[in-house]
């Protein structure tokens, strides 16, 4: 719609016509409006400019995220502190519940720490703000009575229309309610929604590596069920060759890495070390696509050995059958693993199958062995990523810079596909180049962009929602 604006000249300016003694005619102008002040225009567009830069949704992510470490963490210690009154022996076991007590309570001592200091700098940045604001407001207002054509009325009455017509458009696009998924033999129910990010960081490397994936172990050893792990593709964001462990969530979030590093190799890349981001954590034992192999590893962190699992001839690797978007593919996501509450799977592609994305079981033998194969009739190209959860594949493509859309699955029990699942991921970060469920909590974990996320799943069982 364009818009077209007579301006009678005599609403502008006053003409004074003067005959000169050559009979000569000379118009003066005189403008009867005050000049336009540019200055203070440009002070107001500093001003907004700097209140967009200064304040962002991850600081609020931030601050979410290390309240839910604080509380987690205090449960575990009330837990602990639990366990050492009713078990102290008065000797080396009492020693040592008492040294962990004390880690913990540091531990805690650095959260509550890091979430005074955010505290005291949000608080003085938001009166910053907010003087900063009624200042531009003011000038605007001023700056509003130079309109006298009430064109920015206009601009602004167009504004609203549109943001109307975008809400109306989103939420038809949008459903908020997934009835099409089908339940399949899963005891949780069906797959609704998903909520959050509940918790985003990004740990010690603020910035870096834009390339990992982390989660929990769905099957931990004893002793070791609150604990998280982290790889980081520290090598051309292709390759790594150490998974790093962290003793509980709010260790995570602030960087402490106790117990450390457990390292595969000491070069980084060579045979059987880590390629591509896409690595689950299962029963002490890491899983992995090989480097430079078109087969699956599987490094046991208490022994420090590797044992592979080939796949069928004709698999995909090296990038040639990567996850991608619209406008590029992420490097090296050939195999992607993922685990559920029955295990270990890997998402792959192959040529003889053109390729369409194939899940297959990983079985817990010794070497690992290939299990029973499903295949999908979807394009592995045409995906951002996948997840198992329950069973089910389900597969994920890019909608925007802020939303992911959960769009497809595979219920391997059923065999049935759904290209229509319509559950859509608010991303802490443009690129979702890791995520995977665990079955321990029912949460998603994403690494988008050297961000990790996590969000909660939402199941329905016997026509009732429940968060697990």
């Amino acid at each position: 719609m364009k818009l077209y604006v007579i301006l009678p000249l005599w609403a502008l300016f006053t003409i004074t016509h003067q005959k000169s003694p050559s009979d000569n005619c000379l118009c003066e102008l005189i403008n009867s409006e005050k000049p336009f002040p540019y200055d203070k225009l440009e002070i107001a567009q500093d001003r907004a400019s700097s209140c967009t830069n200064d304040i962002t949704p991850q600081q609020s992510s931030t601050l979410d995220g290390l309240m839910l470490g604080l509380d987690r963490r205090l449960l575990q210690l009330e837990k602990d502190v639990a366990i050492l009154e009713n078990e102290d022996d008065g000797k080396l076991y009492g020693a040592l519940s008492l040294q962990i007590i004390e880690n913990e309570i540091a531990e805690i001592q650095q959260l509550i720490d890091r979430l005074n200091s955010s505290t005291k700098e949000n608080k003085n940045l938001s009166e910053n703000m907010a003087q900063q604001l009624e200042d531009v407001k003011k000038e605007m207002e001023e700056l509003e009575t130079f309109d006298t054509m009430q064109v920015v009325k206009r601009q602004q009455a167009n504004q609203r229309l549109k943001r109307d017509l975008d809400r109306c458009k989103n939420n038809g696009v949008h459903p908020t309610t997934q009835p099409t998924q089908p339940t399949g033999t899963c005891p949780l129910g069906k797959f609704l929604n998903i909520t959050g990010p509940r918790v985003q960081t990004a740990g010690e490397y603020a910035g870096s590596f834009k390339f990992g994936g982390w989660g929990r172990d769905p099957k931990p050893e004893p002793g070791k069920e609150s604990w998280y792990w982290r790889v980081m593709l520290t090598s051309s964001n292709r390759y790594a060759h150490y998974v790093r462990l962290y003793s509980s969530l709010s260790s995570l979030i602030v960087g402490n890495s106790v117990p450390g590093n457990v390292q595969i190799h000491p070069s980084n890349p060579t045979t059987n070390t880590i390629q591509g981001p896409n690595v689950v954590l299962y029963a002490g034992a890491l899983y992995y696509n090989c480097y430079n192999k078109d087969s699956v590893c599987r490094f046991n962190l208490t022994s420090k050995t590797v044992t592979t699992l080939d796949l069928p001839k004709g698999t995909r690797y090296n990038s040639k059958g990567d996850f991608c978007n619209l406008e590029e593919c992420y490097l090296y996501t050939d195999l992607d693993l993922a685990t559920d509450e029955s295990g270990v799977w890997v998402v792959y592609s192959t040529t003889q199958d053109f390729g369409n994305l194939l899940v297959s079981k990983v079985e817990e033998s010794e070497p690992p062995k290939l299990g029973k194969t499903w295949r999908t009739s979807v394009y592995k190209r045409s995906v951002t990523n996948t997840f198992m959860a329950c069973g089910v594949l389900y597969a994920t493509r890019f909608v925007n810079k802020n939303i992911e859309e959960i769009f497809y699955s595979f219920d391997t029990t059923t065999g049935l596909e759904n290209f229509n699942v319509g559950i859509f991921i608010n991303k802490v970060a443009t690129n979702l180049l890791f995520l995977n469920y665990s079955p321990v909590d029912q949460m998603l974990h994403a690494y988008c962009d050297a961000q990790m996320a996590s969000y909660k799943v939402l199941f329905q069982s016997s026509g009732n929602t429940f968060t697990y």
